[in-house]
């Protein structure tokens, strides 16, 4: 898709005097003239509108280039952020996996680009340090993990399962009957066979986040609801080779229902998790294949759970609490990224000015009007500032005055993946073909 040029235009201001003075003359410089037409914002540079489908997929196009033109060549995979060519991302690379069969039915990339970036991507994946089938965080191009923290130098089965999520999706979408495609199933599936989920219990009914070969489980850090983690328990029931069972979700993700809430914030009922519901990518990441739509358990429907987080994390930034500057029913979105002073899990109850375009953009199935709103708004008013080579930066300010310059895997996947899922559901439907998937939610008790 060619990306249309900026074009330096008169604003609708001076056309509208010059129409005026055009029919009144200038015979009587000191008649007053009607007040103008409010006409609104008009950018410094601003961009000619395009049809809305048409803008949904050039957002969606020039954010894939992040995980297409700047993946790390070695592994195929993900840099965790823009400015950091040195480190893999393993749960950012997952959601660029997961783009790919968008990619190949937009007609971006060849079906067989995608199979040549597969073999790199599950070469790299099949050659690095894993700890009981579990993957880093990060790793560098060889494969070697980097610590993310001092502890933090082993598995970690978050990133793990927002890594194959994506690969699930791949195994599904690359199903022709030719040997290139045949390997790429296979080879996913033996990963999948090797992570011990199981491991991760400590032979509790929990699952913990970290294990290291140094420290063994001494962060004893504990996957529990409600948060972004659903998918951990999805796929650790889904496994052929080593599953939890029901009692490890029902007492270690759902806290034996202490993870509901049922707490009513701007006057909508949140089934689920914190007050005010958190940050946005709790309705998020684990949706990027999990269909919410239909899905149910004993402790929520989660598509009204997801639709009551976003609904509440956009009527917080239109009531704006913090009177701050730049928040309204356009300029809305708090979640996870970087910020002015750093780096933070943006939520309403940690409310920094911050809005990130992927909270409300990866929100399109849960609130299509109010993120149609977000977008046109990102992309037409702050152009100049918010969009670049690879889609919408990270994150802004305008009551701080202040525009991030770069972007994080993380963010930027949901992004197109969250969108399809809105256009075609396009991702849902191939994760939820996978039948060891669909045995591990009727495992856990989920209809769908």
């Amino acid at each position: 898709m060619e990306i249309k040029f900026k074009t330096y235009k008169m604003s609708k201001l001076l056309i509208t005097l010059l129409i005026l003075f055009a029919f009144k003359g200038f015979s009587n410089p000191n008649e007053i003239l009607p007040p103008p037409p409010d006409v609104g914002f008009v950018p410094e540079n601003p961009v000619d509108e395009i049809p809305f489908e048409d803008l949904l997929e050039l957002v969606q196009q020039q954010t894939f280039k992040y995980f297409w033109d700047f993946a790390e060549p070695n592994s195929g995979l993900a840099r965790e952020r823009s400015i950091d060519l040195e480190t893999v991302t393993m749960g950012g690379s997952g959601f660029g996996i997961a783009a790919f069969p968008v990619a190949v039915e937009r007609g971006w990339i060849s079906r067989e680009d995608a199979i040549n970036r597969m073999n790199t991507i599950l070469t790299f994946l099949e050659n690095a340090e894993t700890y009981h089938g579990a993957f880093s965080h990060w790793y560098n191009s060889s494969g070697t993990t980097i610590p993310f923290s001092d502890l933090d130098d082993g598995g970690d089965i978050v990133e793990t399962a927002l890594l194959f999520q994506g690969l699930l999706i791949a195994r599904q979408y690359f199903s022709e009957d030719t040997p290139e495609e045949i390997s790429i199933r296979d080879r996913i599936t033996d990963l999948w066979h090797d992570v011990e989920w199981d491991w991760y219990t400590q032979g509790e009914n929990v699952m913990t986040w970290h294990w290291s070969p140094n420290h063994g489980f001494d962060i004893n850090l504990k996957v529990s609801g409600w948060n972004e983690s659903l998918i951990v328990y999805v796929l650790a029931a889904s496994s052929p080779t080593h599953p939890i069972d029901k009692q490890v979700y029902d007492e270690g993700w759902a806290r034996n229902g202490n993870m509901r809430n049922t707490g009513t914030f701007y006057d909508i009922l949140l089934p689920l998790g914190e007050n005010f519901g958190g940050p946005l990518f709790y309705s998020q990441y684990s949706f990027i294949g999990l269909d919410p739509r239909n899905l149910e358990d004993q402790y929520a429907n989660y598509l009204t759970q997801n639709t009551a987080h976003s609904l509440i994390n956009y009527e917080h930034c239109v009531s704006n609490p913090n009177n701050f500057e730049g928040y309204s029913e356009n300029s809305w979105g708090i979640t996870a990224s970087v910020n002015y002073d750093g780096y933070s899990a943006h939520s309403p109850t940690n409310d920094l000015g911050v809005i990130t375009p992927t909270a409300a953009l990866s929100s399109f199935p849960y609130t299509p009007a109010e993120s149609k709103k977000a977008l046109e708004y990102f992309y037409y008013s702050l152009n100049d500032e918010l969009w670049g080579e690879y889609g919408f930066y990270d994150a802004y300010s305008i009551h701080f005055n202040w525009f991030a310059d770069s972007y994080l895997a993380i963010d930027q996947g949901p992004i197109i993946t969250m969108i399809e899922n809105y256009r075609t559901g396009q991702l849902w439907d191939l994760f939820m073909k996978d039948q060891e998937v669909l045995d591990g939610l009727s495992l856990l008790g989920f209809s769908y």
